[in-house]
């Protein structure tokens, strides 16, 4: 009996955000956590999708620092935070919780 060996790799997000609409639909589902860490790690995620390099030049931070920023092993700080998001293209908005 012979076992044949199956190559298996890690899920990565990354690879799933093949345009716009992926990219916000996971976003929004992300953001309804409401998990600071989560939402970094997200953002790595579609910045690894578009390019770190890229990103690293839009916000003047350097990759080795957004890669860490971006881990979703802390929250990045609200200066980072927000330069990532306007240079990936996105912009928070507010809407209350509550229906009146």
């Amino acid at each position: 009996m012979t076992h044949t060996k199956i190559k298996t790799r890690p899920f990565d997000v990354a690879n799933y955000l093949r345009d716009e609409a992926d990219v916000e639909a996971y976003l929004q589902v992300v953001m309804e956590d409401g998990d600071p860490a989560l939402l970094a790690a997200a953002l790595g995620d579609i910045a690894r999708a578009r390019g770190m390099t890229q990103l690293a030049k839009d916000t003047g931070l350097s990759r080795e620092s957004l890669y860490k920023s971006l881990s979703g092993e802390r929250a990045p700080s609200s200066d980072t935070l927000f330069k990532v998001m306007r240079a990936l293209g996105f912009k928070l908005t507010v809407a209350s919780t509550t229906a009146h």
